[in-house]
């Protein structure tokens, strides 16, 4: 029996412009799935990506970076790319790491510059390093 999977993506489009909703947990094995989806987004020749995260339960710091590169993706192909309705921990994250304003505009200090390369070497990293240590009885490491 498999579960289910942590991270489902909808997307809906118009003309040119798409909504994503996100159902699930963004973390660092379904973050690529949320990348994946926002740069197809971009091959389609959609111009305004609008994503629904109300239905996100859980995002960390690998999903943010998903989020982030998108954007730098899609501010430097001149077009769009917005959240709408996150939880109020995503909220948090967002604004903690100071990259709320981002969402919101688009950063003319991106238009027209070349974005980094997906996944980032730092990804990468992440996805080589042995599985953490198991406690030892008593809690100790």
């Amino acid at each position: 029996m498999s579960s289910p999977p942590a991270l489902s993506v909808y997307r809906h489009d118009t003309i040119n412009r798409a909504l994503l909703t996100l159902a699930g947990e963004i973390d660092l094995d379904s973050a690529p799935l949320v990348h994946a989806s926002l740069e197809r987004c971009l091959r389609n020749g959609i111009h305004a990506i609008d994503v629904d995260v109300t239905a996100v339960t859980f995002c960390d710091c690998s999903g943010l970076n998903a989020f982030l590169y998108a954007l730098l993706h899609t501010t430097a192909a001149g077009k769009s790319l917005q959240l709408h309705h996150p939880s109020p921990a995503l909220e948090r994250l967002v604004t903690l790491t100071g990259s709320g304003s981002l969402f919101l505009a688009l950063p003319d200090a991106f238009a027209g510059s070349r974005p980094p390369p997906w996944p980032s070497p730092i990804h990468q990293a992440a996805h080589r390093l042995p599985p953490a240590m198991t406690a030892l009885p008593g809690g100790v490491l």
